[in-house]
């Protein structure tokens, strides 16, 4: 198993160009099952969590093939509908594969899904979903058991609460139902409206994208298509905290500044400096003084909860005190302990978290929890005195690509290491 050793001080200087969202491209994936004819996807980042999406494709047929920066998905033969523990327990976006396939094909077994430990995630929501479309639903063994002999139906689905993954499950399967589906009460997250864009592309009529309330008028079949991932805002956004919390100047391109609109405003509060250079461009450059805020993470268009961690991460080196208050998930902390491990000093209570700035870190060993709580860990190892170490890196992998050769390119003292070499 891999570590990331890191030695901190380093202003991080120089040009990086953003990848494609992992939260946009795994749904699109599982998009590919709607038709027979191949889905095209380009500016797909490489990433873990991507793999293990193409492996449950194949898993059912889907045939995948990579060519010139764009991954081909043909599902003209799906041999098997049933997505097995192993595969569906390690990511939870994996779970997603369900409605398409029952739309699709009538029928799926999809296992409960797993992913990152940062609180409770069920499924119902998205089962309401595919019930109000018809479906009739068992859980058996641990796997929820869809069939829809007869197809699907459109419903009118008001969502009791704000669920990107339900609302992207009830817009793919929906496509396909006889009728007309009106969400309410819709996420509005840009990866959605990616999702829906696409499928308009391969012949699906809706309406709605990117607000509350989403209209999809069924077609009785869908063809291929060619789409581009928009970009990967969390990291954008990674990235931009990295610039300025060691005091460096880096240029993003091929981002969408317009999808950060309420991180940008948080970092500008806190003293760093942002400009939009061009179409697509981020110049972020160190603060003269870095200074607290006070961040509630929301639903988009607020406060990403894929950002707290980092702006925790920030705020560690911003002069005052910091209150974080987490929304969204109820075990997003975990972050925290580690970072105190490293010198900060941090207060949790309940959903809140008090920083109190600046305070110099120091290198030290941690274990990152999840996605986000790697980067965060990264981030403050960046800014850290000596060496931190930095344990269960496949997490980080799972959402940021090659990570630590970008941020060794703009200057950063990071690398990765063999489990047995950090030991010796």
């Amino acid at each position: 198993m891999d570590r990331i050793r890191i030695h901190g001080g380093a202003r991080l200087n120089g040009e990086i160009a953003i990848s494609g969202a992992k939260n946009a491209a795994l749904p699109l994936m599982a998009a590919c099952l709607l038709s027979d004819e191949p889905l095209v996807l380009r500016n797909v980042p490489r990433l873990a969590d991507i793999d293990l999406m193409e492996k449950l494709l194949q898993s059912f047929g889907v045939a995948v093939h990579h060519r010139s920066g764009a991954v081909a998905l043909s599902a003209d033969a799906i041999r098997n509908t049933t997505a097995v523990y192993d595969l569906v327990r390690q990511m939870r976006a994996s779970f997603l594969v369900l409605g398409p396939l029952v739309a699709r094909r009538g029928e799926a077994r999809v296992s409960l899904p797993g992913g990152c430990a940062i609180g409770a995630r069920p499924v119902d929501l998205h089962l309401r979903a595919l019930l109000a479309l018809g479906v009739m639903i068992e859980l058996r063994e641990g796997y929820v058991v869809a069939g829809a002999p007869v197809g699907l139906r459109g419903a009118r689905i008001e969502f009791p609460a704000v669920s990107v993954g339900a609302t992207e499950h009830a817009l793919m399967a929906a496509v396909l139902a006889k009728g007309e589906t009106l969400l309410v009460n819709a996420a509005r997250e840009p990866e959605i409206e990616d999702l829906g864009r696409c499928l308009q592309a391969m012949g699906a009529r809706i309406s709605g994208l990117g607000g509350p309330c989403i209209t999809i008028e069924g077609v009785d079949e869908l063809h291929g298509a060619e789409h581009r991932v928009l970009p990967d805002r969390i990291e954008t956004g990674t990235f931009l905290v990295a610039g300025a919390i060691t005091g460096g100047d880096l240029l993003l391109t091929d981002c969408e500044p317009h999808h950060l609109v309420a991180v940008l405003n948080k970092l500008k509060e806190c003293g760093v400096e942002i400009k939009c250079e061009g179409n697509g461009t981020l110049r972020v450059r160190a603060a003269k003084k870095l200074v607290a805020a006070d961040v509630t993470t929301e639903e988009y268009p607020g406060f990403a909860t894929d950002m707290q961690a980092q702006f925790m991460a920030l705020a560690t080196q911003a002069t005052g005190v910091s209150h974080v208050r987490e929304t969204i998930f109820e075990n997003r902390y975990m972050h925290a302990s580690e970072i105190m491990r490293m010198g900060a000093n941090i207060a949790v209570e309940g959903n809140l978290a008090v920083i109190t700035g600046p305070t110099p870190l120091s290198g030290a060993p941690v274990t990152a929890s999840d996605l986000r709580a790697s980067a965060s860990l990264v981030l403050a190892g960046l800014v850290a005195d000596n060496t931190t170490w930095i344990d269960r890196v496949y997490h980080i992998d799972r959402g940021y690509e090659r990570i630590d050769e970008r941020l060794r390119m703009l200057g950063a003292h990071i690398e990765r290491v063999e489990d047995t070499a950090a030991q010796a």
